[in-house]
């Protein structure tokens, strides 16, 4: 931030920019001053790059800078090097690290206490004395140079050090004050002085006082600075702060607070402990008592947070990880900024500042407050509820962002107000955020006015007080606004809490171009006011949420790191919601729970812990579930049409997941609503939709209309967006809406369980009657997690539901949809929780409830459980024959399902004479491009190609692909089927390449359209994989069977069939790629799986031994081979057709083991023979 300045009013410059006083203040530290150095190097290359581009001034070294520099210890020496031997930071690096090498080379004792238990040293003094007499001497300076010698020096240097006898920091100085005594030492014996650390070398005596290492007493020496300067330039006042324009503490990095491993007796580990507290104790306190000058930039404290805690005073050999964390730290976003404002600040600096300098400065400030229509220089009413947060975290570009905008130092005058409006999500610190502009800009205005303006009433108490305060008595907000407008000073409004809509704000803005404002608000629209910025405030970054946290939980700043993996989760938990972090960090603070039980707490404790009201960082509402009610009560206050209509859309969202719905899904269920009316459908077996499931609808629904119209949702949906309750989408032109995580639990804990039960019937009426529309079928990965969220309300009894009439047929239809979307684990938990609510058994078919059983058979045929399914279809077949037409859809699609149960179970001749019976009669009575004329050809395609009879299943197939090409998009379920099993037939007939093609093209459109653990999209890369294989592309094939194996460990069962048969071409793929071994190992685990789980004549099971069998004979293991391929083709003589091509396969395996056998066992007959020869010769 660019330092305060006088106004346009005040013409006189203020002398504190360009001579004020420019102090240095270095910490101890061992051999990690050198970060200190790489930090003082950073900000002095780039000051001096700023002065020669903006001036073409030349470079300065710290000397020229800094009117004081002070250090103890490591800060001591480096003090010296920089202010009394006015090496610039480049000599100083040099220096620094020839004397540590010189130094800490080697130890002359590992024990640091003799034998009567006395401290003795560990390095070699006489060392320490050497280097120093030596870097003394290369600087150009005699070894007995007195440190004081007399010389006025613009730069003015002190070292602490201890008195051995009393404890006491004493200060060495290179310059003489009146009325502190001056220890005349050597510019050797200072710098010995302030190094001498206990347990790491002897005390050094000066005349007849003997000083060791000031560390403990005064690491970090800002203190001293202060209590220096202060003698140096206002010894009478004692009022230093007005005089500094930059002060610069910088540390040797965070230590941590453990002992060093080296330390026997616990009171010299303690040492350290205490130094690294003592350290940053004194920074705390001393930033607490600068804070005006560290938030107006005229404060810094550098020092690396990360990296150096494991690196000792002694270990000098770790420069380069000494300087890879300093340059981390560095690059921090934080850091950066922090850098740019010092340079900022320093690049103003002109000359030495002058020990008379108090009294200039006291004579400037009387001229500015005597001066006929001059601009006070700095703040003189201050209405601001409250101060700063202590846990304000980031927001570090926002902030420098908004200070620019509304700074009016050195812009020229401007004919606009300037307004910067920010909005967003409740509770995530608008107001903070203003807190911390206002008093970042107190000494710019004259005056800083805040005004809730949530309720006429508050504002109108808000503005007349302004008014009082200026000296109007007014009674009304015009009156107070005109008082303001007329105070031509530059003033600060800030209008907190706009959120009303359709209330114009404009109201509350003065007149006039003199005063700044800023509006907070969760109302998007409110953006439209700003004139010179608007900002939409989103979630922290996770290093500012993760700071936060810990910081609200009031952990160690040293054992962050060690928490960042527990902070993560709960990150992801809270949507970073920043006071929902501080209230999770209070909870932690008070000891209710631990950090990484803070999560399943939460899970189970969700409301109490979002109602949880920290002590400390207070927001206007209390808590997170208040603060989001606060948008509610607008909304319930209103009593319109459209607020009744969004709080029944926000609590439909609340049973829905919080990720983005399509808003199209509500038309959808509006033409399920006509066609329900329509039949005028009623309950007949007790699980269909009917007409008394559109009179659970939500009204904006307008279920009774002969057209859709979207006005009322819109409504809906704009007024909840402007609240900032809901994110608006646009999904390729059609709406949608996603909430934060946080709101999104709050909608639904807002309601009691009695209404969350009223509320999720109507949302399960919703979704049910918005099945009877295609969308499901091409948007089903944004949808997917709404029906799981839907069904796991409902499977873990979260709420109250109501009759069983109503909640069956929704989770029927729920049913439906995870089965299209191929959920089956969720979908069998589903099924059975019905099954129980019914008091029916699963395997016993009940003809009241057959669309229950359908759904059941077909789970249990993709769960892989092939024999139920097929007894359970066979029952319904059988009833369905009995009771229906020949030509009933319904008798048809069980027909049908029975078919592909047949197949999977290995009975491919019953699946090819049903399917064959199905398609002639959907041939007579469907037409050519219907939906489930295609399904059958297809099916009956698949049977073919299963029967051996590939050529006829390539003509059938081409013929359903040309129809749906013709008539279906091209993303298209059915369309993609018919292609994938198209490429699957080609394969089988030879035309690889053509099943290649084709395969590529649906697998692109699948990634695009389905998830990743999809099984339809994985069966298609399952597919692609084998036709690479085939087309001798392996090790492609075996790279994309490799990712279909992991997706599907992570979501099918081990003995599922589709991961069987991935694992299975996986294998086969390691073996063509010379990768025998592995595909021996995964076939074993897929044939041991198989052997549990399948008949002993299941087909996909005789074809896991057979690829075993080929792996054996590959790996040398030719005995075993033909054993298993004995078996196989045993058993496939006595199931299939001579002819059969599986069959066929089999015996031609057999046949090549066989001879390999037998090649084998005359190798060996020949070599014995050789040998008998041999040995009879």
């Amino acid at each position: 931030m660019q330092q305060v300045m006088s106004t346009k009013h005040a013409r006189e410059p203020n002398p504190v920019d360009t001579t004020g006083l420019c102090l240095l203040s270095l910490d101890g530290g061992g051999v990690r001053g050198l970060s200190t150095l790489y930090i003082l190097k950073s900000i002095m290359d780039r000051l001096n790059h700023e002065r020669k581009k903006t001036a073409n001034l030349p470079p300065v070294k710290p000397c020229e800078l800094f009117d004081l520099i002070g250090g103890t210890s490591t800060g001591g020496l480096i003090a010296i090097m920089l202010g009394r031997l006015e090496m610039d930071v480049d000599e100083c690096i040099t220096a620094y690290s020839n004397l540590a090498a010189a130094i800490f080379s080697e130890k002359i004792s590992q024990v640091p206490v003799n034998i009567k238990g006395k401290i003795k040293p560990r390095f070699d003094s006489a060392k320490l004395e050497s280097a120093i007499r030596k870097a003394v001497a290369q600087s150009g300076v005699s070894e007995t140079d007195l440190f004081n010698d007399g010389t006025e020096r613009g730069c003015r240097t002190f070292v602490c050090t201890a008195d051995r006898d009393t404890k006491d920091i004493v200060r060495l100085r290179s310059y003489s004050l009146i009325d502190e005594p001056n220890i005349h030492a050597t510019i050797c014996q200072a710098a010995l002085a302030t190094s001498a650390a206990t347990t790491f070398f002897d005390p050094v005596s000066i005349g007849d006082r003997a000083f060791a290492d000031g560390g403990l007493g005064a690491n970090n020496p800002v203190d001293e600075v202060e209590g220096e300067a202060s003698n140096i330039w206002c010894s009478e006042t004692g009022d230093l702060k007005p005089l500094v324009k930059c002060f610069i503490s910088i540390g040797t990095g965070n230590p941590g607070k453990t002992a060093f491993e080296d330390g026997i007796f616990k009171f010299l580990g303690q040492t350290v402990v205490d130094i690294a507290t003592e350290t940053e104790n004194t920074e705390k306190k001393f930033i607490a008592r600068w804070a005006k000058h560290f938030d107006e930039s005229r404060y810094f404290r550098f020092n690396v947070d990360q990296g150096l805690q494991t690196i000792g005073l002694d270990e000098y050999k770790k420069k380069g990880a000494i300087e890879s964390a300093t340059g981390g730290y560095l690059t921090h976003t934080a850091q950066k900024f922090q850098v740019r404002d010092c340079i900022q600040n320093m690049k103003l600096k002109q000359i030495k500042t002058d020990p008379s300098f108090a009294a200039l400065i006291s004579k400037y400030t009387i001229r500015q407050h005597s001066g006929s229509g001059a601009t006070i220089f700095g703040n003189v009413h201050w209405i601001v509820p409250r101060p700063v947060n202590d846990l304000f975290t980031g927001r570090i570009e926002l902030l420098d962002r908004m200070k620019k905008a509304l700074s009016t130092i050195n812009t020229p005058p401007t004919d606009k107000r300037k307004i910067f409006v920010i909005t967003g999500l409740g509770g995530q610190g608008k107001s903070e955020i203003c807190l911390q502009v206002a008093n970042l800009m107190r000494k710019e205005f004259w005056g800083i006015f805040w005004v809730n303006v949530d309720m006429l009433s508050t504002a109108t108490d808000g503005f007349i007080t302004i008014a009082e305060t200026l000296g109007s008595a007014v009674k009304d907000v015009p009156s107070a606004l005109r008082a303001l407008a007329k105070a031509e000073r530059n003033w600060l409004l800030i209008l907190d809490n706009a959120d009303t809509p359709d209330f114009d704000y404009q109201v509350y803005l003065p007149s006039g171009t003199h005063g700044a404002i800023i509006i907070t608000s969760r109302n998007s629209e409110c953006s439209q006011y700003n004139t010179v910025g608007a900002e939409v405030i989103k979630a922290l970054k996770d290093q500012d949420s993760q700071e936060l946290l810990f910081k609200a939980a009031n952990l160690p700043q040293d054992s962050w790191s060690l928490y960042a993996s527990q902070a993560t989760e709960i990150l992801h938990l809270l949507g970073s919601h920043t006071l929902a972090l501080i209230q999770a960090g209070a909870y932690i603070a008070r000891g209710h729970c631990k950090l990484h039980e803070y999560p399943n707490e939460y899970r189970r404790q969700r409301k109490r812990l979002l109602e949880f009201r920290p002590k400390q960082a207070r927001s206007t509402y209390g808590d997170v579930y208040a603060t989001f009610e606060a948008s509610a009560y607008v909304l319930k206050q209103s009593k319109s049409e459209a607020a009744s209509d969004a709080l029944q859309l926000l609590g439909i969202l609340s049973m829905l997941d919080s990720s983005i719905l399509p808003l199209q899904l509500f038309q959808n269920t509006w033409e399920g609503c006509r066609k329900v009316l329509h039949t005028n459908r009623i309950e007949e077996c007790g699980i269909d939709v009917t007409t008394s499931h559109v009179l659970q609808l939500p009204a904006f629904v307008m279920a009774d209309d002969d057209e859709w119209d979207s006005y009322r949702l819109t409504k809906a949906r704009d007024l909840l967006a402007s609240l900032s309750l809901v994110t608006q989408h646009n999904l390729d032109g059609s709406p949608g809406l996603s909430m934060h995580p946080l709101i999104h639990a709050w909608a639904k804990d807002r309601q009691d369980l009695e209404k969350q039960g009223i509320t999720w019937i109507s949302t399960g009426c919703v979704l049910a009657l918005s099945r009877f529309n295609t969308q499901w079928r091409t948007q089903e990965r944004r949808l997917l997690p709404h029906v799981q969220t839907f069904v796991d309300i409902r499977n873990n009894r979260e709420v109250s539901l109501g009759s069983e009439p109503i909640v069956v047929p929704i989770l029927l239809e729920c049913g439906w949809i995870l089965l299209d979307m191929r959920q089956d684990s969720k979908l069998d938990g589903l099924l059975k929780d019905i099954f129980v609510q019914l008091g029916k058994k699963p395997d016993e078919l009940s003809k009241e409830f057959l669309p229950l059983y359908n759904i059941q058979a077909r789970s249990l045929v993709n769960l892989g459980h092939y024999k139920k399914a097929v007894k359970l279809l066979e029952q319904m077949v059988e009833v369905e024959e009995a009771t229906l037409a020949k030509d009933d859809p319904d008798r048809l699609a069980s027909q049908h399902v029975l078919a592909e149960a047949y197949q999977a179970n290995g009975q491919v001749k019953e699946a090819v004479k049903l399917l064959q019976q199905v398609v002639k009669i959907r041939k007579a009575t469907l037409a050519e491009n219907h939906l489930d004329r295609l399904a059958s050809q297809r099916a009956l395609a698949i049977a073919y190609q299963a029967n051996g009879q590939v050529k006829e299943a390539v003509k059938l197939l081409q013929q359903v692909v040309d129809i749906g090409e013709a008539t279906l998009a091209k993303d298209d379920p059915d369309r993609l089927a018919s292609q994938h099993t198209l490429a699957i037939a080609y394969q089988a007939n030879g035309q690889v390449k053509e099943a290649i093609k084709l395969l590529k093209q649906v697998v692109k459109i699948e990634e695009a359209t389905l998830a990743e653990d999809h099984p339809d999209r994985l069966a298609s890369q399952h597919a692609l994989a084998g036709a690479y294989q085939a087309n001798g592309q392996v090790k492609e094939a075996a790279k994309l069977l490799q990712q279909v194996v992991e997706i599907g460990e992570a979501t099918l069962a081990k003995d599922h069939p589709n991961q069987l048969a991935s694992q299975q071409a996986l294998a086969v793929a390691y073996q063509s790629n010379g990768q025998v071994k592995e595909a021996v190992k995964l076939l074993q685990q897929v044939v041991e799986i198989g052997e549990a789980t399948l008949a002993k004549d299941h087909p996909n099971q005789l074809d896991s031994q057979q690829a075993l069998a080929i792996a054996y004979q590959s790996n040398g293991q030719v005995k075993e081979a033909v054993k298993l391929l004995q078996q196989v083709v045993k058993i496939r003589k006595a199931t299939l057709a001579k002819d059969h091509p599986s069959r066929l396969k089999s015996q031609h395996a057999l046949a090549i083991a066989s001879r390999q056998r037998t090649g084998e066992r005359g190798s060996r007959a020949r070599a014995r023979g050789r040998d008998q020869r041999g040995y009879s010769s």
